[in-house]
């Protein structure tokens, strides 16, 4: 692994670019949007042209997002890959503060996104109503069930994925859909 002169690594270094909420926002935005330049990214962010263009330059100087071509002068960002490794990229620990933060600022924009859906559920049409979900469930289980379950759940949506790249195969009625799971075993006694 390729370390900074006296400081963390490089992959550390590049996880924690995803350790601040816009950044998150913007990864959603240009995502959603297929790509997008720093002022509609304002538009949707409510953030200013300013804020969004720092933020998406260090989100591409770190290899999420790229710059494209676009009609005249401007020079819009795509995301790279719709997945990202939060896990902490190696034994040292600003690799684990640094997937720590990443984490933070992921499951705090996680928070902020169902705040949202559910303060606009009741002007969602009956059906997207009854389609969207939250709950949960504390059950008994070994560690090899609970792998099963998370390899079960990250294979469903494994059956969706490449819709977010290839807009042809989305069938039509269509609506981008988060899907947020979580799996963890609750402290020993």
């Amino acid at each position: 692994m390729e370390r900074k002169r006296d400081g963390p690594s490089l992959a550390a270094v590049r996880l924690r670019a995803l350790a601040h909420r816009l950044r998150w926002k913007l990864l959603d935005a240009v995502y959603l949007e297929g790509s997008a330049t720093a002022t509609r990214c304002a538009q949707l962010t409510g953030e200013s042209v300013a804020s969004c263009s720092y933020h998406l330059n260090i989100l591409g100087k770190y290899g999420y997002l790229e710059q494209i071509s676009g009609p005249g002068r401007e020079r819009p960002w795509r995301v790279t890959s719709s997945r990202q490794d939060l896990s902490a990229p190696g034994p040292e620990l600003e690799d684990e503060l640094a997937s720590q933060a990443a984490i933070e600022a992921f499951v705090e924009q996680e928070f902020d996104r169902l705040r949202s859906w559910r303060r606009r559920l009741q002007a969602e049409p009956g059906e997207w109503q009854s389609a969207s979900g939250l709950g949960g469930s504390t059950i008994w289980v070994t560690a090899e069930e609970l792998q099963q379950m998370k390899d079960e759940l990250l294979a469903v949506l494994g059956q969706y994925t490449d819709r977010g790249d290839k807009p042809t195969l989305r069938p039509d009625g269509s609506r981008a859909a988060r899907v947020f799971y979580f799996t963890a075993v609750s402290p020993p006694r």
